[in-house]
């Protein structure tokens, strides 16, 4: 029996390559004799750079950058195997990660870390081609710091330059590019990405993603205006309307302000680029099964995010799919999920009721657990059929 076993992380307790390890060790408890095929993957969010340096045989560059809150972060972009494309990773440079739970406030983190790790990048002698992946972003600035730091000045009617944040935006009035460090039309640009949210309104930026990053209801209402108010800014600017482009209001908008500076961008869901890498339809092909898994499954799943992009190529090649994840949520059923996905079964980690934080500890020997628990469920149908 030849089974893939390609999870995403589990946020806060495991990475993509750990779930893997931790679900192959279930497994073989109950098929010793199994081939279990190991492919971690990622979504476009954290991770996504690490799993596509590894699929590719690619380098880590370091570099010190500008952190959320202003401070100074370690960070790195991604030389790829081909030594031509460089994968800048958001949430190396402006991660929800990177902030105490006490000290989040998209009203004044930024971007301008992403945009100085973009600008090394394209610097590199050999880099022809570029990725930023987004996800799991503490901002909520469209952008607006990303760009600053490749050149790009905002300022109120004033003519003084905007604080960093997105609610400072709400205040501005020019957008000068007469000191731009690049030349836009020379970048090959991909932006990875796992939501088809907009800019603004009631799936926007800031309606959708602002509360986990800190944003009280007031700060959401803000926040919203001050990107409406940016996007309208923009458009005038130059002519490029971004609003309503689907994926613009990914990571706060960051997605917004590179179509706005690169129209020639190109979305591209990050599950595909990564399964791509892995050669992932080429495993498929004779595998038995595929054991895949994230932290929750939910509506948001079927927008994009990894099972989704699992569960598409599995469902061509006639491969089941089972998913363990570390819970569900209320907006969708398990079943409905499984229906919509092609899953052929879902089982979750927690054995019992538990806190969040138990949850988290226990992950790595709960995902074992769960993955015994399915393979057991398996011999059981292969000896009643």
């Amino acid at each position: 029996m030849k089974v893939l076993i390609a999870p995403d992380s589990f946020k806060g307790s495991l990475s993509s390559s750990e779930a893997a390890e931790a679900i192959a060790i279930g497994f073989h408890s109950v098929f010793p004799d199994a081939d279990c095929v190991l492919l971690p993957i990622a979504d476009g969010g954290e991770g996504t750079a690490a799993t596509l340096a590894a699929a590719t045989n690619g380098t880590r560059i370091p570099h010190t950058v500008t952190g959320p809150r202003g401070e100074s972060v370690p960070a790195s972009f991604t030389l790829l195997g081909d030594r031509e494309t460089a994968v800048i990773e958001l949430a190396e440079a402006a991660g929800l990660s990177l902030i105490a739970r006490d000290k989040r406030d998209p009203k004044i983190t930024t971007t301008y870390g992403v945009g100085e790790l973009l600008l090394a990048a394209i610097r590199h002698p050999s880099v022809r081609r570029l990725i930023v992946t987004l996800g799991g972003s503490a901002t909520n600035d469209g952008s607006a710091g990303l760009l600053s730091a490749l050149g790009v000045c905002f300022r109120n009617a004033s003519g003084k330059t905007l604080a960093r944040g997105g609610a400072a935006l709400i205040d501005l009035a020019i957008v000068d590019t007469s000191s731009l460090l690049l030349d836009p039309a020379t970048v090959s640009l991909q932006i990875a990405c796992d939501v088809d949210n907009p800019l603004t309104g009631p799936r926007g930026a800031s309606a959708v993603f602002g509360p986990q990053k800190g944003a009280t209801p007031d700060d959401v209402a803000l926040l919203d205006s001050a990107l409406a108010h940016y996007a309208a800014v923009l458009a005038q600017t130059s002519g490029r309307d971004v609003a309503d482009i689907p994926g613009a209001g990914a990571a706060g908008g960051t997605a917004a302000g590179l179509f706005w500076l690169f129209p020639q961008a190109e979305l591209v869901p990050g599950i595909e680029l990564v399964l791509d890498a892995l050669q992932f339809d080429k495993h498929l092909k004779d595998a038995d099964l595929v054991l895949t898994g994230e932290g929750r499954l939910d509506a948001q799943t079927l927008g994009g995010k990894a099972i989704a992009g699992v569960t598409k190529r599995a469902k061509a090649a006639g491969v089941p799919v089972g998913a363990i994840v570390g819970g569900l949520t209320g907006d969708v059923t398990g079943d409905q999920l499984a229906r919509e996905l092609n899953l052929q079964a879902v089982m979750t980690l927690p054995p019992h009721p538990c806190t969040l934080e138990e949850a988290v500890a226990s992950a790595p020997q709960w995902l074992t657990d769960a993955a015994e628990r399915a393979a057991r469920w398996l011999k059981l149908g292969q000896s009643v059929s």
